[in-house]
């Protein structure tokens, strides 16, 4: 009896330390390892060898967080730049702060635009609406245009088809755009 509770007294114990079992729990911690690389390099991905045509993921895995942080702001490219934040995807929105003044614009999935009939349509969300984001967006990138982007909510292949058959519909569905964009909470957005 008394070796049998020395053996559970020792599970007990040993149950509450660490320890790795295997070669693969090993591989596992350094593959862990290499996710938690530093966010922050002084030198730039172009000066890193990391601009290439032959993208490796384990680049991607290695690098995904790092950046230079004393060019974060630095726009290289003088075309139109849209970026896309969306709200399953909350990462984005921190994104957009550090790296604002590289996009030209910045669209947020905050708006629905549902189909409720025949020439019936009602935009939802504007409650989603972040002015506290945008401010500090437009703070560090002065030339950015925040652009609201419609979610088309529950629509059918029908729905589109017949809107896009009548004037109608397409005339009540721009009536309904033009009336939200007029609101007073609209004047954030640069949708010009």
């Amino acid at each position: 009896m008394w070796p049998l509770l020395h053996v559970l007294w020792l599970a007990l114990v040993c149950g509450s330390v660490h320890t790795t079992l295997s070669k693969s729990d090993a591989k596992k911690a350094a593959s862990k390892m290499l996710l938690e690389k530093t966010q922050f390099s002084d030198k730039p991905v172009q000066d890193r060898g990391l601009v290439v045509t032959d993208i490796k993921a384990e680049d991607v895995v290695l690098e995904h967080r790092s950046y230079c942080s004393s060019r974060a702001r630095e726009r290289n490219f003088a075309g139109e730049v849209l970026g896309y934040v969306t709200p399953w995807n909350s990462h984005g929105y921190d994104v957009a702060k550090v790296f604002g003044s590289k996009f030209t614009q910045i669209s947020p999935v905050w708006l629905q635009l549902k189909r409720r009939g025949r020439e019936m349509f009602e935009i939802t969300g504007l409650h989603d609406v972040d002015q506290g984001w945008m401010r500090a967006v437009k703070k560090h990138a002065k030339g950015v245009r925040i652009v609201p982007r419609l979610l088309f909510e529950d629509w059918t292949y029908d729905d589109f088809r017949n809107v896009l058959d009548s004037e109608d519909e397409i005339e009540e569905l721009s009536k309904t755009v033009a009336q939200v964009a007029k609101r007073p909470h609209s004047h954030a957005y640069s949708l010009g």
